[in-house]
């Protein structure tokens, strides 16, 4: 749990949700876990034709809606740790701490990317939770 809460949007409660629905963190990648939680586009392809649809929402409803709150926390811009997410860093390992503040940046990079191209924010928001999935599963089995 303190290695997830290395994220903004991910405090305790989260973290225990999070951890508590997946179990076995080793049993995904990065990309799996996005899909898992049903976070991944649906498809329908004939052919040589390909058509991307909505997310297919099948899989842990529960990780997924905690997924998307804690994807909103990246929208505002990041500069420095707050003193709380100071706090949150010192109970994590290092590497963890460097992962979990790469990932916040690169998170809140792709907000101001989807914004600058228009994009409606329910649709960023989605995007960003299955980035952030993949955030999680890195930092639940990085290795001390």
């Amino acid at each position: 749990m303190d290695r997830l809460r290395c994220l903004r949007g991910i405090s305790t409660v989260t973290a225990f949700g999070l951890a508590t629905e997946i179990g076995d963190w080793h049993r995904f990648t990065g990309s799996s876990i996005g899909a898992y939680v049903g976070l991944v586009p649906s498809e329908h392809s004939s052919g040589s034709r390909r058509v991307l649809g909505p997310i297919t929402k099948t899989g842990n409803t529960h990780v997924r809606r905690l997924l998307v709150e804690a994807a909103w926390h990246h929208r505002r811009p990041y500069r420095q740790p707050t003193r709380e997410m100071r706090a949150r860093w010192e109970r994590a390992p290092a590497a963890a701490r460097s992962r979990g503040h790469a990932g916040n940046h690169r998170l809140h990079r792709r907000w101001a990317r989807f914004d600058e191209r228009g994009k409606k924010p329910s649709v960023a928001v989605v995007a960003i939770a299955r980035e952030l999935a993949g955030w999680c599963w890195a930092l639940a089995v990085v290795q001390e």
